[in-house]
């Protein structure tokens, strides 16, 4: 929320044609413009944008900038006294003494991007830590979603038809979990799918099982440019084609087997 009313101040300024620069946290936004380095002297104004005007960071802005005529906008005010808050030459605040005006994130633009659901293993193992490492790279809304049903536990599914109604909503599945290849084709969402396995394993049994591509293997799961290449597909309206096709009804034969057992009659 803070970051979408750090970027509806930047298209206000810039609608103004007031010069300006955004500066981030070196841990948030790594190719930025880093706070903490930037020269202070350079500027004549500071905008401290959205969350609390209070606590040490916030007193930090006012000694670094001493120079500058300091504002915070879409602030929440607890202490009008507090030095924090009486360090700003102007203070727009969001919400003051019971009074509160909207949020700058309110009318902030916004991309829509691809949602993605990420059903992997809970194990720390190295496949998982390079598919969650190339994931961070990746433009996308992650969903982690555990298959397991509990009925006591609220942040899980009680029943398949929950988590399967979830998937429904997701763009692309990234798995490591034969559920997850499963569960994410039944409901016509293209899955990226990461044997865990060296030399294949139930997964890449099952990928082949249902003449599903977009597989991994656990050895090539550290090459970047594979694991890109099958995220286009899955993305592309090819990859959406060919998982609607997995998602139809078809003759099973583990059910077809069940059946002629059963016909066969009592075994004597």
């Amino acid at each position: 929320m803070d970051v979408l009313g750090m970027r509806r101040v930047d298209a206000a300024l810039s609608l103004a044609e007031v010069p300006h620069d955004l500066a981030w946290g070196p841990s948030f936004r790594a190719e930025g413009l880093n706070y903490e380095e930037v020269d202070p002297a350079r500027y004549s104004h500071v905008v401290f944008v959205s969350g609390a005007a209070r606590g040490r960071q916030v007193r930090e802005v006012h000694r670094r900038f001493a120079h500058c005529h300091r504002i915070a906008v879409g602030v929440s005010v607890t202490d009008p006294g507090d030095d924090a808050v009486t360090g700003f030459d102007q203070v727009l605040a969001r919400d003051h003494q019971g009074i509160a005006t909207p949020d700058l994130s309110v009318d902030a633009s916004t991309d829509e991007v691809l949602v993605a659901g990420l059903i992997l293993g809970p194990e720390p193992t190295a496949v998982r830590s390079r598919v969650t490492r190339w994931l961070t790279g990746i433009d996308c809304g992650r969903v982690p979603l555990d298959p397991g049903l509990a009925s006591t536990d609220w942040a899980r599914c009680a029943t398949p038809d929950q988590f399967t109604s979830i998937l429904s909503h997701l763009d692309v599945v990234v798995t490591t979990r034969l559920d997850g290849l499963v569960l994410g084709l039944r409901a016509g969402v293209p899955v990226l799918a990461v044997d865990p396995v060296d030399g294949g394993g139930a997964l890449t049994a099952q990928a082949d099982a249902l003449g599903w591509p977009a597989l991994v293997p656990a050895e090539e799961s550290g090459q970047a440019e594979n694991l890109d290449s099958w995220w286009r597909w899955c993305s592309s309206v090819q990859g959406r084609a060919v998982a609607a096709l997995r998602a139809l009804p078809s003759d099973n034969g583990l059910l077809r087997d069940m059946v002629k057992v059963f016909e066969a009659g009592p075994v004597r």
